[in-house]
């Protein structure tokens, strides 16, 4: 179906008056594609877009791309805004460092360079030097680095690298002494670590994909292997599978002293089986920890042969426990940090102490015990915040920690274990002045009642008027915890008069387990009532109104947005879905999709399971003849973590269903996945477009002068 309307869009920038032209969407064919769900026909006329190998698939993107790029370009102050973000992203920016096999590590960008340069020191307060450069490794920046594994002696360091934003990841090694490349390389890895252990190392990987699958593909069959340097891959040794069940993921690790191998085996986002096994003897087969899937277990290091377990097995907030795995039952298991009235986020060892790093109210704490359970300080951080990163060794008194918040640029310090005293290690001079900016956290009650948290930003001079453009954000799944963050993207929106709200959801692990489940399966809807609720406080409290207010979320973020969109179109002017979760019939049948079950549900689960899914799935619930929010839908060629196909249909749908006069655009990046290792130019690009159209459509009149 060919749609085309007239969009009268004057806006007045300056001197210039610039009027939109037609838009004419692409063709979209609808095919008489159905399933039938527990006796109930569902129809999904745009299947043959899931197939992103076709000639049919790659015209409609061009298309879709051709008339977004002419839409956004002539936005009037598009290009004033991109120059302004390569101005305020142009500052030095330096990572956490740590120490591994007698190296010093840090990441640092100078400004603008698409990938992060890893360095290396003598000591934490010598000279570094560039260790590794992923900038090297394609013209474009689209080659990144993944993951980085120095080897304990400080001979080797393998890391892994992605191509185009792939999940799928290739293992390579270097030799430390001269720096060449072994001939060693790991294909076919995804959702792993490299993990070494003697002349090798552990590491996580699923079959070579049949030809054509590999971005689209259900994951199945996920094997852990040890790779003895110097061998084929063929030839790697298989050390953890099961054959019986496809849909499970397994993930090796070690204690720091390499004294007992830990797996992970998973079967959705939360909950995991614990095996273990002490190195002494390799032949020996794994002992069970613990069952799965309910529960969380996470093995932080052992004390004197005794397990240091991080769990949420009867502590929803989470405790850490003492296991002995020569005498693993339960009730032999020793509580050494009781849970408390806050999430324990994260545990690790620190000098002779145990670092644990807490929750409340969505900004970070932390404190220190000793090895019997004693609380003995806390870590006094600079302001109210997010702590972005810890690194520390056992047994050495030095350690540093990131710190940031909305109006803190990331920033790192030196702290002092013995002393517990912290210093500035390396800060960051970004063009804004953050005393301008104030930040609040505040309350409100969803539809049923529960009290939902919420941060709000603005500059000092916005008031309450009613008529302030909104820009609210969520997340809500998947037991991830939103806290506050400094983001160079938003800092032109706040710079001319824009409020940014982020919500903490059910669905997020802000308040532990409870708070995930109630946002979970059948309470699904609790998340985008929470939503919903935000947006109503923000007009009833005065700070705006509906056609002030833009929502942005990615990836279950973006399932999020395309609900709220859906259910609500008059309560938003623009809607930002990035790589959302469109289709909520189909999702597990793609990639690692299975996996999210756990949050979601599946449509084959029961006839309850499919009515609750496509009684809120984005892609289904899109209605003829309804206006729909200003939408700039963002997806990317190589995103075989969320495919694109979710939201190629979705937008589809919606540009054949759309009646009214805001535009309904999908941006398709090529050489791009679902956002990590995104270079630095593609960043620019995209939040200028992005918070061009928010802008643009909120009726935003910036001056970048």
């Amino acid at each position: 179906m060919k749609k085309n309307f007239l969009l009268t869009l004057i806006v007045v920038f300056g001197m210039t008056t610039i009027s939109a032209q037609q838009l004419q969407y692409p063709d979209a064919r609808k095919a008489d594609t159905e399933d039938i769900y527990f006796g109930k026909t569902v129809k999904d006329p745009y299947r043959w877009l899931e197939d992103d190998n076709s000639a049919e698939t790659a015209e409609w993107v061009a298309a879709e791309n051709k008339i977004t790029r002419a839409y956004l370009d002539a936005i009037p102050f598009r290009d004033a805004l991109e120059n302004r973000l390569e101005t305020i992203w142009n500052y030095p920016k330096s990572g956490v460092p740590f120490k591994k096999g007698g190296h010093y590590y840090i990441f640092k960008n100078d400004g603008l360079q698409n990938q992060s340069v890893l360095y290396t020191m003598k000591s934490a307060d010598a000279e570094p030097v560039v260790f590794l450069d992923p900038n090297n490794f394609s013209e474009d920046g689209t080659i990144a680095l993944g993951g980085i594994s120095p080897s304990a002696d400080g001979k080797y360091f393998a890391y892994s690298i992605s191509r185009g934003g792939s999940d799928w990841n290739e293992i390579v090694v270097m030799n430390l002494s001269d720096k060449s490349m072994l001939k060693d390389t790991i294909k076919w890895v995804k959702f792993s670590g490299i993990s070494w252990f003697k002349d090798g190392f552990f590491y996580s990987s699923y079959d070579a994909p049949k030809e054509g699958m590999a971005l689209k593909g259900s994951n199945e069959f996920h094997k852990i292997y040890y790779h003895k340097l110097g061998t084929p891959q063929a030839d790697d040794k298989l050390i953890f599978d099961d054959k019986e069940n496809p849909q499970r993921n397994f993930y090796a690790y070690l204690t720091e002293d390499k004294q007992f191998l830990m797996v992970s085996e998973s079967q959705a986002t939360s909950g995991n089986a614990l095996y273990v096994k002490n190195t002494d003897d390799m032949n020996a087969d794994f002992i069970k920890i613990a069952d799965g899937f309910d529960n969380e277990y996470n093995v932080i290091d052992h004390i004197d042969g005794k397990l240091l377990i991080k769990t949420n097995e009867n502590a929803p907030l989470n405790k850490v426990m003492l296991v002995d795995p020569k005498n693993p039952t339960k009730e032999n298991w020793k509580t050494l940090i009781e849970e408390s009235e806050n999430v324990l986020e994260s545990v690790q060892m620190a000098g002779d102490l145990i670092y644990a790093q807490y929750l409340v109210d969505a900004q970070n704490k932390v404190y220190f015990f000793d090895y019997e359970g004693n609380k003995k300080s806390e870590l006094q951080l600079p302001a109210p915040g997010t702590i972005a990163g810890f690194s520390a060794d056992r047994g050495d008194n030095e350690a540093f920690f990131g710190f940031t918040s909305f109006t803190f640029p990331s920033s790192v310090y030196a702290y002092d274990l013995a002393s517990q005293k912290s210093s500035l290690y390396s800060g960051s001079e970004v063009d804004f002045n953050p005393e301008d900016y104030v930040t609040s956290q505040q309350f409100f009650a969803s539809k049923d009642g529960t009290k939902i948290p919420m941060f709000v930003v603005h500059h000092k001079n916005v008031k309450t008027d009613g008529n302030n453009p909104v820009l609210l954000y969520g997340y809500g799944g998947f037991n991830i915890s939103l806290s506050p963050s400094f983001s160079v993207s938003r800092l032109p929106f706040l710079e001319q008069g824009g409020i940014f709200v982020m919500v903490n959801l059910r669905g997020g692990g802000e308040y532990g387990d409870a708070w995930h489940k109630g946002g979970t399966k059948m309470n699904k809807q609790n998340v985008f009532d929470d939503f919903i609720g935000a947006a109503e406080y923000l007009i009833d409290e005065n700070y705006t109104n509906p056609t002030k207010i833009a929502i942005m979320g990615g990836s279950n973020g973006g399932l999020l947005v395309g609900a709220c969109m859906t259910q609500r179109p008059d309560l938003f002017k623009v809607a930002i879905p990035i790589v959302g979760v469109m289709d909520m019939l189909r999702y597990h049948l793609f990639t690692i999709g299975w996996a999210w079950a756990g949050d979601y549900g599946r449509s084959d689960d029961s006839a309850e399971m499919f009515e609750y899914l496509y009684g809120y799935s984005p892609l289904h619930t899109i209605k003829a003849g309804v206006a729909y929010p200003a939408t700039l839908a963002i997806t990317a060629d190589h995103d075989d973590r969320v495919v694109p196909a979710h939201t190629f249909k979705f937008m589809a749908e919606l540009q054949a269903k759309h009646k009214g006069e805001n535009p309904v655009l999908v941006r398709i990046e090529t050489q791009a996945g679902h956002g990590a290792g995104k270079p630095t130019s593609k960043l620019i690009e995209e939040s200028a477009d992005m918070y061009g159209f928010i802008m643009y459509e909120l009726g935003m009149k910036p001056d970048f002068n």
